[in-house]
């Protein structure tokens, strides 16, 4: 597909995904400054979102029954992270993953031999389901030491990075510059809101950059228009993957 089909993809399609992006990232933080109960409908409704997108996205048949076992298991986990007891936080996550992987695969199984796209099926909602269910650390964050400041530097580093993929400049340009700057914003907002070291906020602001990358070049690469239900699953998505990220960088490099 040449340049100039692609452009119009990405300018059709960029602003809606960062506007998602962006308030999701303000409902998550809104809910850890507000109850655990209105992080966890936040959480849930992210994963719902990502669910009924993502075949869309990935323009595969079978939507509503994919949608359903992609948003399901990562509601399943948030409540699950919000009612699971300390420290085991995101022990019942990894069980969610698969009991939603393995629906995908059972969906596969009941439409038949010789159906189309099943192995783009299969691999893409398997993704889908992983995405989904990340969503739960976000609530195993804001459970893990009580520290909110975390949540809200991740909250920063990620829309910075989303807010460097709406340039349109090529992305062999825009990634490096989303990792740079995120990975300057997690410092600056660690300093001023919180007493987060320099260092671990600055590599996860990295981490956080190089994901949002990754998610801008998958619109980059799918070159075709996406309609409103796939720009708010692949907006959404990598903020869902953001709250595991800052749960484990916050246990490993922070705590």
């Amino acid at each position: 597909m040449t340049a100039e089909l692609q452009a119009p993809t990405r300018s059709l399609g960029s602003w809606t995904i960062g506007i998602a992006g962006i308030a999701g990232l303000a409902a998550i933080i809104a809910g850890v400054y507000s109850s655990r109960e209105a992080l966890v409908a936040v959480a849930v409704l992210i994963a719902a979102a990502v669910g009924f997108g993502w075949p869309h996205f990935l323009r595969i048949p079978a939507k509503k029954t994919l949608a359903a076992v992609i948003a399901l298991p990562g509601a399943g986990s948030a409540v699950a992270a919000a009612l699971a007891p300390a420290p085991g936080y995101l022990d019942w996550t990894p069980g969610f993953m698969a009991l939603g992987m393995m629906a995908v695969f059972v969906v596969q199984l009941i439409r038949g031999t010789g159906q189309a796209q099943r192995l783009e099926s299969t691999l893409g909602c398997c993704v889908g389901v992983l995405l989904s269910c990340l969503g739960s650390g976000w609530v195993a964050g804001s459970r893990f030491n009580g520290i909110r400041e975390m949540l809200l530097v991740a909250a920063i580093s990620a829309a910075v990075a989303l807010l460097t993929g709406l340039i349109r400049w090529p992305d062999r340009m825009v990634a490096p510059l989303g990792m740079v700057l995120a990975g300057l914003a997690g410092p600056l907002a660690g300093l001023v809101l919180s007493d987060i070291a320099v260092l671990p906020a600055a590599v996860f602001g990295v981490v956080v950059g190089a994901v949002l990358a990754s998610f801008r070049r998958m619109v980059t690469l799918r070159g075709a228009p996406l309609n409103l239900a796939a720009a708010l699953s692949i907006g959404l998505a990598p903020v869902s993957a953001v709250g595991s990220l800052a749960y484990f960088i916050d246990k490993l490099l922070i705590y």
